[in-house]
């Protein structure tokens, strides 16, 4: 998946993640709706459904492991646009998903 394709997936990530977990875990319920969303994005951009999946399954992965609570939670919080930085540090934290 070509990095054309990746960044509507990386802001999918940033902005519709409802995420209610602690330890930087996702709990079934928010892991649930954010692979619906994320699938949907990837499908919507003309990736294939399988490889949606895939990609999304490992942008969740990737989540939970490198980023904190505290930095999920800025990048849920649906009143406050997540910083920058933060957004950039999304983007690449999911780059290792592109061969997903």
């Amino acid at each position: 998946m070509g990095l054309k394709l990746l960044l509507p997936l990386g802001a999918c990530l940033a902005m519709a993640l409802p995420f209610a977990a602690q330890a930087a875990t996702l709990s079934p319920a928010a892991k649930a709706e954010y692979m619906t969303q994320c699938q949907a994005a990837a499908v919507e951009q003309g990736v294939d459904a399988s490889k949606a999946q895939a990609h999304c399954s490992c942008g969740a992965k990737v989540i939970e492991e490198k980023f904190t609570q505290s930095e999920i939670n800025q990048l849920t919080d649906k009143t406050v646009e997540p910083p920058m930085a933060l957004r950039q540090k999304l983007m690449k934290e999911v780059l290792v998903c592109n061969n997903q």
